[in-house]
């Protein structure tokens, strides 16, 4: 069987085969995840990453987080085109309590810029407002 150091290294060898890493991110890899197979091999517990990032550290900046494409996630720093689906599926929050453990304001959309710019323009497209305005005039006449 493969030691621990080894192990260690062709888990960060993935890792950096799909990923841009500078050395010291590829040394300091190693070494944590070295530390977690040790760990985990004396039988003891280990903290997640979930746990570790839950100290309102966030993975991104709130400036590269909102972006033109996409949104990256604060807590583990995926990107999407929205984030209420993941933030429920993934880290169990509700956009107010993401919202409230960054500091964003409530009125910040959570979802990319394009995405939202696509959806206006949908709604444009299909009259959807004109719908609207229908419909609270004929609710409007009934009262």
């Amino acid at each position: 069987m493969a030691t621990v150091l080894e192990m260690a290294a062709e888990i960060v060898a993935a890792h950096a085969s799909t990923t841009s890493m500078t050395k010291e991110e590829i040394i300091a890899e190693i070494q944590e995840v070295h530390a977690v197979l040790t760990a985990l091999e004396k039988g003891e517990t280990v903290e997640s990453v979930e746990e570790v990032q839950e100290d309102n550290v966030p993975a991104v900046s709130k400036r590269k987080a909102f972006g033109k494409k996409q949104i990256i996630c604060m807590v583990c720093g995926k990107g999407f085109t929205t984030l209420k689906r993941h933030l429920g599926a993934a880290h169990d929050l509700t956009p107010k309590e993401y919202r409230k453990q960054f500091g964003i304001p409530a009125g910040t959309t959570l979802a990319s810029k394009d995405y939202s710019e696509s959806r206006r323009q949908m709604a444009i497209d299909k009259d959807l407002a004109g719908g609207l305005a229908k419909a609270r005039a004929a609710k409007g006449k009934k009262k």
